[in-house]
């Protein structure tokens, strides 16, 4: 697929739609690290800056199967991305008082630009991530917020499961449960890596026991939180006043919130103490965990089908959860 880059003029309308003509358009630059959308800062003639969303399939580096299921609402691990995703999560989370980049302007109408886009507000300072790096002792107050931040998405209970724009619109999810939508999710994610791993292939069978053999453990659940599903310390920012700020939140969903808390402990590692809630269902976590590493291999072998330009990266992403995913077989 032919990238289109993003430059200034492209740009310039969308600017002065979000801003106004006052602030004249001096730069565009693209940032790293999105694979779904483009996403740019825009800097202005006053020293201002801004951040821009582009939701186009020529800056989407997955694979066109993924892209052509942006769509199926309805299957919670359908690819997330998208103006109409991105506009409930943000209206959930600033209902619940969550700090999310504030927006300037969000469009459909492609009158300023040939693709659906947004700008919202350029905070100013690190992600977490960087933080954690940096200075650990000044991410203490960040990640004692987030925490705040993630029980209040927690204790808000929703109908059912699935993402938050399609329950906002009366939808119903796919699956009958969680686990059940975990289960198939694993299966066809074991599936794929064995077909991209001859590692993955030999102990494929033995896996797939152990997935099946995790999810009979689990028992029903009706009860469901707000999780951000993919909530790493890249996806924070801590604004100047120290408090985090959520992006990348169009995955944003009702769901058990052991998949949330799998993420978080594999991300933020010995950082997880901050976040860490009592009472979890220690089986679903489990179960969670071997899904979500099975998940973390093939997704990352499928979008190096394409031209994602952070290979390494990528790569390294896939092995260290192939090596933990075969772990539990040890």
């Amino acid at each position: 697929m032919a990238r289109r880059v993003a430059i200034r003029d492209h740009l310039a309308g969308v600017a002065r739609a979000a801003l106004g003509a006052e602030h004249r358009l001096t730069g565009v630059s693209r940032l790293r690290g999105g694979s779904k959308k483009g996403v740019y800062r825009l800097t202005f003639d006053d020293d201002s800056t801004a951040i821009a969303y582009i939701w186009d399939d020529a800056e989407n580096y997955w694979p066109t199967a993924q892209i052509d299921e942006v769509d199926n609402h309805a299957n919670p691990f359908s690819h997330a991305s998208g103006i109409d995703l991105f506009e409930a999560a943000h209206r959930r989370l600033d209902a619940l008082g969550i700090r999310t980049p504030r927006i300037h302007l969000a469009d459909r109408s492609r009158s300023h630009y040939p693709a659906d886009i947004a700008v919202v507000e350029d905070v100013p300072g690190a992600t977490l991530e960087v933080l954690l790096q940096r200075d650990q002792h000044g991410a203490k107050v960040p990640l004692s917020r987030l925490a705040d931040a993630l029980g209040a998405m927690q204790r808000h209970q929703g109908p059912g499961f699935g993402k938050i724009a399609l329950l906002d619109n009366g939808g119903i999810s796919q699956g009958h449960s969680c686990e059940q939508v975990v289960l198939d999710r694993a299966l066809d994610d074991l599936a794929e890596a064995a077909s991209r791993d001859t590692r993955i292939a030999g102990g494929r069978d033995r896996l797939e026991d152990m997935v099946r053999g995790l999810a009979a453990t689990v028992r029903p659940r009706s009860e469901y939180g707000l999780i951000h599903g993919e909530l790493g310390p890249d996806h924070v920012l801590v604004d100047r006043h120290g408090h985090p700020v959520l992006i990348d939140i169009e995955g944003l969903m009702f769901f058990d919130i052991e998949w949330e808390h799998a993420f978080l402990r594999l991300r933020f590692g010995e950082h997880y103490r901050w976040l860490h809630k009592s009472g979890l269902d220690e089986q679903r976590l489990t179960f969670y965990t071997l899904a979500m590493r099975l998940s973390l291999v093939a997704g990352p072998l499928r979008l190096l089908d394409g031209d994602f330009p952070d290979r390494d990266a990528m790569m390294g992403i896939a092995e260290h959860n192939l090596q933990q995913a075969l772990a539990f077989l040890r």
